[in-house]
């Protein structure tokens, strides 16, 4: 049975847009123009999960090949032709807007790899072999950008996915041996400002330095206490001492107006969708479906963990946006399809129990 267009399901949406809202009135206080702009995005993303809730997952299904050229050739134009910012190359412009497609193509690359892992359906050393070869392309032109962060989602993401599969967990320990073993080697290869951040999270001693961003944030999450200082009268965030205050550290800014009652909230509603796709997650019975709701489950669960845990000190940081709260439409517009996929999932694929008559 298909669902009605405007049947949601509440419990993916209903955390959702309390997170959507808290994000919004962040916004409001801090700048009336990204205000609009997200609440247009919010709205597009709206739009996207109802028309990817009502697609056959099974159709989807069939171009996971397509997707996934179609992924590695974008973000192969994205680096030959895509726009500058702050030393990276990540978005190109489209009608008019700005879109980030290593944030765009999450969903669509979890479709792919579910896809892939699903007709394998074994354990062997040669399938994690050939799935982590479809993976490394995508890394490697994620971090060429460059764009740590979402490279270590998609990495962390697919890693997380072979272990609920069921590959052996010596796989892993191995995994892990081989690239610590690499990690000179791997050093080399980061831009200078990739390194700094680790050496800055390990030894802070640079308060008006390397060390500022991560400083601030934490003054500024600190400041807000139980109640927080009040909508647009945040000083760290409002005078600008907060760097990126309205994306990488948008959790920062919410705890200093919002105090810690409003960051348990985004705690809590983040704790509810998690708990959501889980169950969702449990009640597929399609290994394609199963293993799409384990990347789902990883790629909000990481991004939320990272960012907050860079925001209060304990992750270095990497530069990874917190799920429908930051600002930009690429993040918001990617998490809204990845759910609407997965409703999709979950109304066509839930078990259910047969009446037998004896």
């Amino acid at each position: 049975m298909k669902k009605a267009l405007f049947d949601i399901d509440w419990g993916l949406m209903a955390p959702v847009i309390v997170l959507v809202t808290l994000s919004l009135t962040t916004l409001f206080s801090i700048d009336f123009s990204l205000f609009k702009n997200q609440l247009l995005y919010f709205i597009i993303g709206i739009f996207a999960f109802l028309f990817f809730s009502q697609t056959n997952y099974k159709t989807v299904k069939l171009y996971s090949v397509p997707i996934y050229i179609i992924s590695i050739v974008l973000l192969l134009i994205v680096l030959v032709i895509g726009i500058e910012s702050r030393g990276a190359v990540r978005w190109l412009e489209l009608f008019g807007f700005r879109i980030q497609f290593s944030e765009i193509l999450k969903p669509f690359l979890a479709i792919s790899f579910s896809s892939y892992l699903s007709s394998k359906n074994n354990y062997s050393l040669k399938t994690i072999f050939l799935a982590t070869c479809f993976l490394i392309p995508i890394v490697v032109l994620v971090f060429l950008q460059p764009d740590l962060g979402n490279a270590l989602i998609y990495f962390m993401v697919v890693v997380l996915t072979f272990i609920i599969f069921g590959f052996p967990l010596r796989f892993f320990f191995t995994g892990a041996i081989l690239v610590f073993a690499l990690f000179p080697l791997l050093w080399k290869f980061m831009h200078t400002y990739q390194q700094n951040r680790i050496l800055t999270f390990l030894n802070p001693n640079d308060p008006l330095g390397l060390s500022y961003n991560a400083i601030q944030s934490v003054i500024a999450v600190g400041s807000g206490m139980l109640f927080g200082r009040g909508l647009g009268l945040g000083t760290q965030s409002g005078l600008r001492f907060l760097p990126e205050r309205n994306t990488d550290f948008i959790f920062a800014t919410l705890s200093e107006e919002l105090g810690i009652i409003g960051a348990t909230l985004v705690i809590i509603a983040f704790a509810f969708l998690l708990y959501r796709i889980f169950i969702i997650f449990l009640n597929q019975e399609d290994l394609f479906c199963k293993l799409f709701a384990i990347a789902a489950f990883s790629l909000i669960f990481f991004q939320f963990f990272v960012n907050i845990g860079m925001n209060i000190g304990i992750l270095p940081i990497v530069g990874i946006t917190l799920p429908f709260l930051s600002y930009g439409g690429s993040s918001l517009l990617s998490n809204f399809i990845l759910l609407g996929i997965l409703s999709a999932m979950n109304s066509g694929g839930t078990s259910h129990k047969v009446l037998e008559i004896k």
